[in-house]
């Protein structure tokens, strides 16, 4: 019974985290590890952890959601299509070799990101016919397959990636790149829980109870980030990053 309460509540922090930013999964999946499963089976549970989240924020975020272009949803189909591939591909490897890599692959999301306004400027300077051209979502459309990819394979600090990617199509509001974002997060981990659902390494008991906790943590988180300014939350979003890289390197070297 403690160890259910204990999962419920890191549930709900891991929820938030994704909904703000990202990064839920690298408090889910220590804790996880530490109640005694493998990294292997701990990585595939934590699908069943983040989705019911990723889908309560989105849901958070519908009022931004709805703001959108209907040809954004085109970013949805790389997401299911490299997160199968990347599923897949766990289902016959071990994560060590990916998490090597991991480190650096958060850092160059959290520098793009970072300066995001300044290169979606320069970026947009030089297109023309800005309100016409589709060339730059089909661009980020391309750029999301291999993310996907990495999301149906492990995912830590997918939410960074794809908020680096988001800055450069044409949603200026944190708010809605933050609901894309959860959007396609959603996609993705239902994609790899339909992929991995008969691979024999589900927890689906802890898995369960923080997907609980997570679908209390999305929405409130999704909430709470709205109730402060955009530049609060791209702070957030650059301290979750580094912080994120660090934890990784040091996990990982």
């Amino acid at each position: 019974m403690a160890h259910d309460i204990i999962l419920f509540a890191v549930g709900i922090l891991v929820g938030a985290m994704n909904a703000i930013a990202g990064g839920g999964m690298l408090i889910g999946f220590p804790v996880l590890l530490a109640f005694g499963m493998s990294p292997l089976v701990a990585n595939v549970t934590s699908s069943v952890m983040i989705l019911p989240g990723s889908v309560s924020s989105a849901y958070g975020y519908r009022k931004y959601l709805g703001k959108l272009h209907p040809r954004y949803l085109i970013l949805l189909i790389p997401c299911i299509v490299g997160s199968a591939l990347g599923a897949l591909i766990l289902r016959n490897t071990s994560s060590d070799r990916f998490q090597q890599i991991v480190p650096a692959l958060v850092i160059f999301a959290v520098v793009l990101f970072t300066f995001q306004p300044l290169l979606h400027f320069h970026l947009h300077r030089h297109i023309r016919n800005k309100r016409k051209s589709l060339r730059p979502l089909l661009l980020i459309a391309i750029a999301f397959f291999p993310v996907a990819i990495y999301g149906g394979y492990f995912g830590a600090g997918l939410g960074f990636i794809m908020l680096a990617f988001l800055g450069f199509t044409k949603v200026h509001e944190i708010h809605q790149m933050n609901g894309v974002k959860n959007v396609a997060s959603a996609c993705i981990g239902l994609t790899s829980l339909a992929c991995l659902f008969s691979s024999g390494l589900i927890n689906w008991h802890y898995g369960l109870v923080m997907a609980a906790g997570s679908i209390i943590g999305g929405y409130c988180g999704a909430v709470l980030a709205q109730r402060v300014s955009s530049l609060i939350v791209r702070l957030i979003v650059i301290v979750l990053g580094i912080s994120t890289a660090i934890y990784l390197g040091l996990r990982t070297y």
